[in-house]
């Protein structure tokens, strides 16, 4: 008979202890160190390297890896992973220009926003279903969405380019406060907004002992399945979003290129981050940091004349890597 983990009994999370807390700390001084270690050498070696121009450049095209890594972050503390990150990006980018190119006016504006990231959040409940209700592993179980969500995509826009000049709606990406990018600061407030979720309350509790001890976090009282299910769900609204800002920097959408190979990125800004590929911790500030680091490494590669493919190769190595550090430090 299979157990229901969805319904849970009376359970208390015990406050974190100093010993993790400090590790939380070493691990995030580790990857800083790192991140500091690139930006001297570039500042020795790179030309041209200090400048606004750059400084924006990076940290703009940074900023949906980080958004959906807080998402993958949230899936892997569970145990999880999450493939269809790319897909989601592509079907919320589907459905925004339909929305506010065929509905004039705010209506138009506010349901290109909503709409999208609801249809992805559904993806994340899809994903959610077949891992907790199906007991699907959950590589298998988002490779379904991998492999399908992008043909959606296609289907829903015929497979043809979607060019558009929307300011109000491309203001999420191209818009600017005091100066600074809007998408940045968004980036930086979910960032915050996260990392309080995971540390301060109850479900950041409920996550981390989900994925350190899935059996034990149930029979202490924890709603495990509901657990998942709301991970999966906040991951794929999050890519969901991440498609808006993407199609907006581009004036254009093309479910072909959407998000394509963002969940390589996403999981490698995880595992440089210093959140463990098998669950139970999620360090959100290491993935900002972990993804600030691959950018940076990609735009130093190019700055000196490398092929932009050298990258790839570079990023599977560090995943390896990460894994491997991760294991030692276990």
């Amino acid at each position: 008979m299979m157990i229901d983990k969805t319904q849970p009994a009376a359970a208390s999370i015990a406050p974190e202890p100093a010993k993790k807390k400090k590790k939380r700390g070493l691990a995030i001084q580790r990857e800083v160190a790192v991140l500091l270690a690139m930006i001297v050498f570039n500042l020795i070696f790179t030309q041209h390297f200090v400048s606004l121009q750059t400084f924006n450049v990076n940290l703009t095209q940074v900023v949906t890896i980080v958004i959906v890594g807080i998402g993958m972050t949230m899936v892997v503390a569970t145990g999880g992973i999450d493939l269809s990150v790319g897909a989601s990006m592509a079907i919320a980018g589907a459905l925004a220009p339909m929305l506010f190119m065929n509905i004039e006016g705010p209506l138009g504006i506010l349901l290109a926003f909503t709409l999208p990231i609801l249809a992805a959040a559904v993806c994340g409940v899809f994903n959610g279903f077949l891992v907790t209700r199906l007991n699907v592993q959950p590589i298998v179980a988002t490779l379904v969405l991998f492999i399908a969500g992008r043909g959606i995509a296609q289907v829903v826009t015929d497979g043809s380019l979607q060019a558009f000049t929307n300011p109000a709606f491309q203001w999420i990406a191209l818009g600017k406060i005091a100066g600074v990018p809007f998408q940045i600061l968004l980036m930086l407030a979910l960032v915050a907004l996260f990392t309080w979720i995971v540390r301060k309350t109850l479900f950041g509790k409920y996550l981390l002992v989900t994925g350190g001890n899935e059996d034990a976090a149930y029979l202490s009282g924890i709603p495990t399945a509901r657990v998942k299910m709301i991970a999966y769900t906040v991951c794929a609204a999050l890519a969901g979003l991440a498609g808006l800002i993407s199609i907006s920097v581009n004036s254009s959408s093309d479910a072909n290129v959407v998000g394509l190979g963002v969940e390589l990125d996403a999981i490698a800004a995880v595992a440089v981050g210093g959140t463990a590929l098998t669950g139970g911790k999620a360090y959100i500030t290491g993935t900002l940091i972990g993804a600030l680091i691959i950018q940076l490494l990609r735009y130093t590669l190019l700055a000196h004349g490398i092929p932009d493919a050298a990258a790839l190769v570079l990023k599977a190595a560090i995943i390896i890597a990460a894994v491997y550090v991760q294991r030692k430090r276990g």
